[in-house]
């Protein structure tokens, strides 16, 4: 493992010029909605941000076998349940924007996550989530996942345990040269311009004589006035994924930023990749772009 130099200088009172103005959290009834909504206000309020909470109602599961038998009355019972759910959550988005004096605009939007959320984060510069967990932690992940190949946005996911600050102390970037690692490094610019300490990690770099690994990025971000430092560390047998949070823990980030799914979905749900490790391990939070 080695560390450059750092490079260039941040200005602690400048603001990116084309930030973070338009952001979606994703409400639902799992435990973290509590914890997400807490982030994304304070995160709002930070960078001066219009929060949009999109609470999201999934269509009744009804086999198609039984459908005629059940009629209408069964539909409209599960639409009072979830009007009542859904104000319940409206009301819980809003007391998070009062606590950090902030106005929260809440939307309720009817159908599945995986397909009305999509819709929403098109229309914003980054949506926040929570990793998949619990009982149904595969419909979270297929909504993560649509979000990420589908949005054109970057998403933030939050670790599925724990409350967290607004990141911006030392953010750790994963990178590689791909494209998945430039579109997230791009994406998370208004973050790393605030950031009072930013680290270039290259995992595994391909040697190369007269070059530093991540160097030619680091002056780029550099140009930008990001504080910068160039970081290497190599995975041995304990893989990509897990050597960039063990990095992340060793120098103390509060977010990581990554590419998402250099290879396929099937590639990394068999062979395993550091994507899906991250998303399955995760320690803090994450900004991933595809």
């Amino acid at each position: 493992m080695a560390t450059a130099s750092i490079l260039g200088k941040a200005d602690s009172n400048a603001r990116p010029s084309a930030g973070f103005r338009d952001v979606v959290v994703h409400v639902d009834e799992s435990p973290q909605t509590a914890a997400r909504l807490a982030f994304a206000a304070a995160f709002a309020r930070e960078y001066g941000a219009h929060l949009v909470a999109v609470v999201t109602q999934g269509p009744p599961e009804i086999p198609p076998g039984i459908r005629a038998e059940v009629g209408n009355s069964f539909i409209e019972l599960w639409r009072e349940r979830a009007q009542a759910v859904s104000a319940g959550l409206a009301e819980q988005a809003a007391k998070a924007g009062r606590a950090e004096g902030i106005d929260i605009e809440c939307r309720i939007a009817e159908g599945l996550p995986e397909e009305t959320l999509l819709v929403h984060a098109r229309h914003a510069d980054l949506t926040i989530l929570s990793q998949a967990s619990g009982p149904d932690a595969s419909d979270q992940t297929r909504t993560i996942e649509a979000l990420l190949f589908g949005a054109g946005r970057p998403i933030l996911l939050l670790p599925a345990a724990g409350r967290y600050a607004v990141p911006g102390r030392h953010i750790l970037v994963a990178w590689n040269a791909s494209r998945e690692s430039a579109r997230a490094l791009a994406d998370a610019m208004p973050l790393l311009g605030c950031a009072k300490h930013v680290t270039v990690l290259s995992a595994d770099p391909k040697a190369a004589a007269s070059r530093v690994p991540g160097a030619d990025i680091a002056l780029h971000l550099a140009r930008h006035g990001v504080k910068v430092a160039t970081s290497t560390t190599y995975a041995g047998d304990i893989g990509v994924g897990d050597a960039l949070l063990n990095r992340a823990t060793d120098l103390g980030a509060d977010m990581l930023v990554m590419g998402g799914y250099g290879h396929s979905r099937t590639r990394e749900a068999i062979f395993g990749g550091a994507t899906r490790h991250v998303l399955d391990h995760m320690t803090l939070p994450v900004l991933m772009s595809h």
